[in-house]
């Protein structure tokens, strides 16, 4: 089985028509059957009339001769169609053992997308109820660089113009950074 080549999941449309599609088979076989049984009544009633020629011959010649011959003939014309036979009813059972692993293949599918879309439907609600501590924090972090943000750009001269200051010397080893309202 590992030399086959897996198919892909089958729709719920393509398991009906393959459901559809062996049942006509089914429906074929089943009358090839009966026409196979009403062959098979047809030589056993044959059968059963030459059995009783040859019993009704029994004087006149040997039974056991006549019964192998009847037997070979029945042998003969009833071997083909009994193969025939066997050989539709293992390629159903083998088809039908296929269609049922299809199907409960498609089951474990379907019950996989279902817990996949339940453990989504998990991590929105965790994340909704995470949502109003993203917002809290974003306002505490706006708070924190409003009061950061004057100190930030009074380290150097470079941060100073950046902000739109004046870096000026307050003594003679001390500079600070200016903001003149015009």
């Amino acid at each position: 089985m590992s030399d086959q080549i897996s198919s892909p999941a089958l729709t719920d449309e393509e398991l009906r028509e393959t459901l559809d599609m062996v049942g006509t088979v089914l429906a074929s076989v089943s009358d090839r059957v009966d026409d196979q049984t009403r062959v098979l009544d047809r030589v056993y009633k044959t059968a059963t009339e030459a059995r009783q020629a040859a019993f009704a011959a029994q004087n006149q010649t040997d039974p056991e001769h006549y019964g192998d011959l009847v037997g070979h003939a029945i042998n003969a014309r009833v071997r083909g169609p009994l193969e025939a036979m066997s050989q539709v009813a293992d390629a159903l059972g083998a088809q039908s053992r296929h269609t049922d692993a299809v199907l409960k293949k498609a089951e474990q599918d379907k019950w996989d997308v279902f817990k996949d879309i339940r453990e989504q439907e998990r991590k929105i609600e965790r994340f909704k109820t995470c949502l109003p501590w993203f917002g809290l924090g974003a306002v505490v972090l706006a708070l924190a660089l409003a009061v950061m943000l004057p100190r930030f750009s009074a380290i150097n001269s470079t941060t100073c113009a950046v902000f739109g200051g004046a870096w000026v010397q307050t003594t003679v080893e001390n500079y600070a950074c200016v903001h003149y309202q015009d």
